[in-house]
């Protein structure tokens, strides 16, 4: 059983390296799309900056996942484990075909499609935690438009008198500015969710680790109203070491195919992007960074002309991102469906 939970933790922080790997694109197709950095050294850039949103944020978003979403009472690690083998097998499908779809709703959708297979639609928890996190759905890649819009707005309108040559210059670092705020903000709140659920299973299983000694007592975890430092420091390494990996084949999707985006564009979109991000991260709504930076480039698009926004692979990724909670439940289910032939005993 011991053996089981530790491996399921292993597979959690899996999650966060292909979560880390698929949204990497996030972060650095902008600056990669205006050429300010070449791909490694945006991966590397991003990857630091991911990694000191540690010591940068809370844990509102982890505790958010960790209670309020699931009815702790049927939470096992074989729920876990369904819930994030749904996730990962929805994320790798959409991260071949390009589909820059949200890792977080994956998990989110995973864990529900997880529990329901279990224990039905009891197991929901329908209260606050999920009536922000499906609002956010509709409004994080508005707010993410509406910001980006409005700032790219505003510089054209502050810069306008200043020639081409100098201004492209200036953004051109600032971008590197904006990419590093939107990579922590990446960090803050994607890193959290994983940290969240594995909580729920050492809090799930504390008995089994309050009398271990050594490196296992590490695992238990009484309550979800604290999350141990070793857990960030794992969740937030993994994502790091999955965006030096990077998702490439969505980096050339968001950077250069919704719309063409020069170091203005640039700076705007992730800087209204983080904007939204942190705002969600400080109440503690787990929200998708990849709606939000998509929303955003397509309000930087839209400040030249709307034709400028290649709304067809617009329209392919809203359908990616309407499937993926439901997409990713079913594959869980089935996933917890299959373990629950196999688990050990006391862990289905």
């Amino acid at each position: 059983m011991i053996t089981y939970v530790v491996i399921i933790v292993l597979v959690a922080f899996a999650f966060d390296f292909i979560n880390g790997f698929h949204d990497s694109a996030n972060a650095i197709a902008t600056v990669v799309g205006t050429r300010v950095l070449k791909p490694l050294p945006a991966v590397i850039w991003a990857a630091f900056f991911n990694f000191m949103a540690l010591f940068l944020v809370g844990t509102a978003v982890a505790k958010a996942i960790g209670s309020g979403m699931i009815d702790l009472k049927i939470v096992t690690p074989t729920v876990i484990l369904g819930g994030l083998l749904g996730a990962i097998i929805w994320n790798l499908i959409t991260w071949y075909y390009g589909l820059p779809s949200s890792s977080s709703h994956a998990l989110i959708g995973g864990y529900a499609g997880s529990a329901v297979a279990a224990a039905g639609t009891g197991a929901i928890e329908w209260g606050t935690k999920w009536v922000q996190t499906l609002t956010f759905i509709v409004l994080s890649p508005l707010i993410g438009m509406f910001l980006g819009f409005m700032l790219m707005t505003l510089v054209l309108w502050l810069f306008h008198r200043v020639p081409r040559g100098p201004a492209d210059r200036f953004f051109r670092v600032a971008q590197l500015a904006s990419s590093a705020l939107f990579s922590l903000s990446h960090g803050a709140n994607d890193a959290q969710k994983t940290m969240g659920i594995i909580v729920s299973l050492l809090v799930s299983v504390n008995t089994l680790f309050a009398q271990e000694t050594g490196w296992l007592h590490l695992l238990y975890v009484p309550t979800t109203d604290h999350i141990p430092f070793w857990i960030e420091l794992c969740a937030y390494s993994a994502l790091s070491i999955g965006t030096l990996f990077g998702g490439w084949r969505i980096v050339h999707t968001m950077g250069t195919r919704i719309t063409r985006l020069k170091p203005v564009g640039g700076f705007s979109a992730e800087t209204g992007g983080a904007m939204s991000i942190l705002l969600a991260t400080n109440f503690g709504i787990p929200v998708s960074t990849t709606h939000t930076i998509t929303g955003a480039i397509v309000g930087v698009g839209a400040t030249n002309r709307l034709s400028a926004v290649r709304w067809g692979i617009a329209g392919r990724i809203v359908w990616a991102w309407v499937l993926t909670i439901p997409a990713a439940a079913l594959m869980a289910a089935i996933s917890y469906l299959v373990l629950a032939q196999f688990a050990p005993m006391g862990t289905m």
